[in-house]
């Protein structure tokens, strides 16, 4: 195909897929605003420094699963959200790293440090509020990007 010489109504997909339902592991609790990542079984719980997690969204309630794993689902929508920037001077998110992959340091926290930890999603804006995220929406970041 050549290149756009006018116009294009180009189609959006999943525009209904900002909210996802996903099952908790036992014996957890996850509190409304935190990232939630999903662990090697499936499950939903806090985001925490770790290989292997996937990034899943931001709680939109607080849930405490005392009972098995999946016996409680918890609500996360997927989007651009705000996270607290890392205290680690080295490893703080800068201006350097929008559209970039950040990691996952705690469930309120990102990093630019990829060592032993999971892709939270792609740095959109930073400032001294904090990280904007976007998590979800096809969004998949495995590895890390080297340098």
């Amino acid at each position: 195909m050549a290149a756009l010489n006018d116009v294009r109504a180009t189609s959006e997909l999943l525009q209904e897929s900002k909210f996802l339902s996903l099952p908790v592991k036992a014996k957890t609790t996850i509190y409304q605003g935190g990232l939630v990542v999903l662990d090697a079984d499936g499950y939903a719980i806090p985001g925490k420094k770790a290989a292997g997690l996937t990034a899943a969204g931001r709680a939109e309630q607080t849930i405490e699963n005392t009972g098995g794993d999946g016996e409680q689902f918890i609500r996360v929508a997927r989007g651009v959200f705000v996270f607290d920037n890392t205290t680690t001077a080295a490893n703080k998110i800068t201006q350097a790293h929008l559209l970039k992959p950040c990691y996952i340091e705690d469930d309120q926290t990102v990093t630019a440090l990829a060592d032993g930890a999971s892709a939270a999603g792609m740095v959109i804006h930073v400032d001294a509020d904090g990280v904007a995220v976007e998590i979800g929406h096809g969004l998949t970041i495995t590895t890390a990007v080297q340098e």
